[in-house]
């Protein structure tokens, strides 16, 4: 098993036969290396920034993340695309959860922070808790470090909006929290932020946990997931009536997403529930972040999503988003479409169209139309997820994937651009769950013809229910043949 860790899911000879083929091509070891290593990652570390309203989290999400996309509106209530983002520092990838799109002051503002703070902490392998060194700790920050000292997770203390020396005493005001000690830093200007990160990485584990499939032989995760009131909870109640339910409903407090053992078509799963998680009030412009940060939580902790869409209505943006997110987060994917025996003849044909258009980027995903309030067709749900889970742990050998692109590339080459046509030289399979492939090529390659690729990795080999990772390295001009 060592080598698999070592080289991706790549073997020693396979890993030794593949370096040899890049030395051939003109590719440098680090460079090759690297992309392995990149592309053979299982899953990231989490980092959740959490905080009070104001104290500049999304600021500092921006500065760790290196690019300004966290928030495009600095104001409470504005609904994003995305609770997740990639960072890097110091050569180590993790992830990083903000938890500053939603601050709305609707129920008291510590149940409204805690409640949000509390799912990106369910979320991450460690926090950074960002406080306003310039006010000092408030009883809201007080609520949160309890919340903290419960979740039991790895803290890092972030005194923000220290500009300069005066500020430095502040700063150390905060060691009161007990949290350790507080990191002057601002966010704004970057001031102190480089210790902060070697300080988070610290904290990060190298490789978190496996969230999934720790135990061998032990329950798949299901994450059911869906925009509110689309019938989560009646699919749930209904598969676990239909089978004699329930065989373990761990749940540490009241705010714990409620995990249950359900047996299906024979087998035992474990269905990480959003819907069970406590709604505390019917929240107004938050709510759709609220349920995205509950989503992200899920999704992190399940090998695969089913995403229910509510047939009775057009498919909307937020279906799109939420099918997103658990396309991005790299898991396995099921689409389950509720309600579908309420439809009459003309509704159907409309629904068929807009799958068909609004759902071609998931066009890979097993479909299952369902009714959760009845039962109908459950049977074939468990079908579905098998078979996105199979496509998400497929890996096509080395010497297998270069025969498929070497046909590929001669068949039909990439475009000529600026005069010259880049080739796909040779590739790899550096991953599973999901695939991750890692192409070298000779130039850049473009977004299309990526798109093309992927597509006809899927014809060859399969790959249904899950989403792909396509890497391009492109060849360094260096080297005897290489010189211009």
């Amino acid at each position: 098993m060592n080598d698999q860790h070592e080289h991706g899911a790549l073997g020693d000879a396979e890993y030794a036969e593949f370096m040899e083929l890049a030395a051939e091509e003109g590719f440098d070891v680090e460079d090759v290396e690297e992309a392995l290593g990149e592309a053979g990652h299982g899953p990231l570390p989490a980092l959740a920034v959490v905080g009070r309203p104001n104290v500049g989290k999304s600021t500092l999400v921006n500065r760790i993340i290196g690019r300004r996309e966290a928030v495009v509106q600095d104001k409470p209530g504005v609904t994003r695309d995305r609770v997740t983002y990639e960072a890097e520092w110091a050569g180590r990838r993790f992830k990083v959860v903000d938890t500053g799109g939603w601050e709305q002051d609707v129920l008291g503002l510590d149940a409204s922070v805690a409640a949000q703070a509390e799912y990106a902490i369910e979320a991450a392998d460690a926090v950074v808790f960002v406080v306003d060194a310039t006010v000092g700790a408030t009883d809201t920050d007080e609520a949160v470090v309890r919340l903290l000292r419960r979740a039991g997770k790895p803290v890092v203390l972030a005194a923000n909006k220290v500009d300069g020396m005066s500020g430095e005493s502040d700063a150390a005001a905060l060691w009161s929290l007990g949290l350790g000690e507080p990191y002057p830093i601002s966010a704004l200007h970057g001031r102190g932020t480089g210790d902060l990160l070697d300080e988070i990485l610290k904290a990060l584990p190298e490789a978190p946990p496996q969230r999934f499939g720790t135990s061998v032989g032990g329950p798949r995760r299901i994450a059911l997931i869906g925009r509110p009131n689309v019938g989560k909870s009646s699919l749930l109640n209904q598969v676990a009536k239909e089978d004699r339910v329930v065989v373990n409903a761990q749940s540490g407090t009241t705010r714990d997403p409620v995990d249950e053992l359900i047996e299906l078509g024979g087998i035992t799963w474990k269905f990480v529930d959003t819907a069970g998680i406590r709604r505390r009030v019917h929240l107004q412009e938050g709510a759709d972040y609220y349920a995205s940060l509950r989503t992200a939580a899920a999704v992190e902790r399940a090998e695969v999503a089913v995403v229910l869409i509510d047939t009775s209505e057009s498919i909307s943006v937020q279906d799109q988003r939420i099918i997103t997110m658990a396309v991005d987060a790299g898991r396995a994917l099921v689409i389950a479409y509720n309600k579908w025996d309420t439809l009459d003849e003309e509704r159907r044909y409309y629904l068929e169209r807009e799958i068909e258009t609004e759902m071609q980027q998931v066009a890979w995903a097993p479909r299952v139309n369902v009714s959760a309030l009845t039962g109908r067709h459950m049977e074939k749900l468990v079908p579905a997820i098998e078979t996105a889970l199979a496509g998400w742990e497929t890996r096509v050998p080395t010497g297998r994937l270069n025969a498929f692109l070497g046909e590929l590339v001669a068949g039909h080459p990439h475009p000529i651009r600026g005069g010259k046509q880049p080739r796909i030289l040779f590739g790899t399979q550096a991953g599973t769950k999901p695939p991750r492939f890692v192409l070298f090529a000779s130039g850049f390659i473009e977004a299309g013809y990526r798109r093309f690729i992927e597509r006809r990795l899927r014809e060859e080999f399969g790959f249904e229910g899950t989403p792909i990772h396509i890497s391009v390295r492109v060849r360094e001009k260096r080297g005897r043949n290489n010189k211009k």
